[in-house]
């Protein structure tokens, strides 16, 4: 999730920055038919933040037009998914996070010049090329009196970002300023962008006829020269203006995903499935769905509310009012985000939930694993010929969403096997976590771990999401997305 900041210089915005940001420190198959109207891309696993901040809102720009079918081959790294760009005249390929808690899609700008602040990951190893506008023949500068800018920028006044940019008043009641948007400052949970408004052609394959290659004229995306702790590029998939189904005109129909598991992280030949347009909400009435919450804080956020989460066969656990509604201030709810990894829950129904699997489960606890991952259950897990796939006796869980939706989990979506099997023994750790701040914002977020081997649609035409446990692997195969 992002929340934007209006400052003009990137040297203004780092103190800003340092000054308070260490406060918050892929199916079942997919069915044949139809394919009009839909985009289906791969997607690569990648690693994301944790996302905890507000973004602003905005009127919503007409959306460009309605996209075609369309299919992308993508790739997958760890801890998260990314999607290639194919960005500019000539193309430049940029590999971004899937971000479904965030609007604004951004690529590093400058092959000389990106700097990441606090990026220890991308120093050692650069995850992506960056984009250079001046290799671009296409690309252009946004205006200042673009929605995209006024959006950007948070304003209630439309002429502000023109001012910033040096408009004079005549200029600005007439709209006849062309000048360039100012530069931005965008905040997620706990980093930080700054760049500037860039338009350029995108490029998609599509389907048909023939695989034939089509171009979307005049995206617009973030530029961005400096970061702070986001050493790669972000589509997002929000429900803003600025995000990428809003400007590909998806945000009236919807889309889907099947992630695949972390194991498949850094294989070249499978991507996981991402499917946009009626090819992915039609025919899905198969899958159980529960409801959008409409936040009046966050807009641009799909939410949904959590009841009760079941251990094994245990009693469900009644989990607290603010993770299935909102309180008079708008705060509450659980978000579902592709772009935070591990599913957050707030305190003390995360503790209740530890002290129930504590009570479930009879292995030994790795508590040296603990201190070392910052995972707060560990367990020595028997594990005959060193062989992963036996060590799976571990109580299932259960989420139960409104509108009685009931998702189990597969097995490698709560507890994790942190190391090689030794011994006999594999150690396995749950990958869920404390929400910090829960009494502002979202009470709880639904990250990308626990959506592994699940097909996920957000059916946005009839503002809902909806579940169904699924072999991803079966349905990347299905859509062309495994080398043979």
């Amino acid at each position: 999730m992002s929340s934007f900041m209006n400052m003009t210089t990137f040297h203004f915005f780092l103190l800003f920055v340092f000054t308070l940001i260490f406060e918050k420190s892929h199916a079942r198959e997919i069915r044949n038919g139809d394919r009009s109207q839909s985009l289906v891309l791969g997607l690569t696993h990648s690693r994301a933040a944790i996302p905890t901040q507000k973004t602003a809102s905005n009127s919503a720009k007409k959306p460009a037009e309605s996209m075609l079918d369309m299919t992308e081959p993508l790739k997958e790294i760890r801890d998260g998914y990314i999607i290639s760009l194919n960005l500019g005249t000539p193309p430049q390929v940029i590999q971004v996070f899937l971000d479904t808690g965030s609007d604004l899609t951004w690529v590093p700008c400058g092959n000389l010049s990106f700097e990441c602040i606090d990026c220890d990951e991308y120093g050692k190893n650069k995850l992506s090329a960056s984009f250079s506008p001046s290799y671009s023949s296409s690309s252009s500068r946004d205006s200042c009196s673009s929605p995209f800018c006024i959006n950007i920028h948070s304003s209630d006044n439309s002429f502000d970002p023109c001012t910033m940019a040096g408009c004079s008043l005549s200029t600005l009641v007439r709209s006849t300023c062309s000048r360039p948007c100012p530069s931005f400052a965008y905040t997620y949970g706990d980093g930080v962008v700054a760049g500037i408004l860039t338009r350029d052609i995108l490029r998609v394959h599509a389907s048909s006829p023939n695989n034939s290659t089509r171009e979307i004229p005049k995206l617009c995306f973030g530029c961005v020269g400096s970061t702070y702790r986001e050493p790669i590029g972000i589509a997002g998939f929000g429900k803003g203006p600025l995000s990428l189904p809003s400007q590909l005109g998806f945000l009236q129909k919807g889309f889907s995903h099947c992630f695949l598991p972390f194991k498949y992280a850094n294989n070249p030949n499978i991507s996981s499935p991402l499917v946009l347009g009626d090819l992915a909400i039609s025919s899905k009435e198969y899958l159980q769905f529960t409801p959008i919450l409409k936040s009046p804080m966050y807009p641009n956020y799909y939410y949904i509310g959590l009841e009760a989460v079941t251990v094994g066969n245990t009693t469900p656990t009644q989990v607290p009012l603010n993770l299935r509604e909102f309180d008079s201030s708008g705060n509450g709810g659980m978000i579902i985000d592709s772009g935070t990894t591990y599913t957050h829950l707030p305190e003390p129904f995360y503790s209740q939930l530890l002290s129930v699997l504590k009570s479930a489960i009879t292995y030994p606890r790795a508590t040296e694993v603990e201190e070392r991952s910052g995972f707060d259950l560990c367990y020595r897990i028997p594990c005959p010929t060193n062989n992963i796939s036996l060590a799976d006796d571990l109580p299932s869980i259960t989420f139960h969403f409104l509108n009685n939706v009931s998702l189990t989990l597969p097995r490698g979506n709560s507890f994790y096997a942190m190391s090689a099997p030794n011994n006999s023994t594999v150690t396995k750790c749950l990958l869920f976590q404390s929400m910090d701040d829960s009494d502002y914002g979202p009470a709880g977020i639904f990250g990308n771990f626990q959506q592994q081997n699940v097909e996920v649609v957000y059916d946005l035409e009839k503002e809902r999401i909806g579940f169904e446990v699924a072999d991803c692997t079966l349905s990347a195969i299905s859509q062309g997305l495994q080398k043979t």
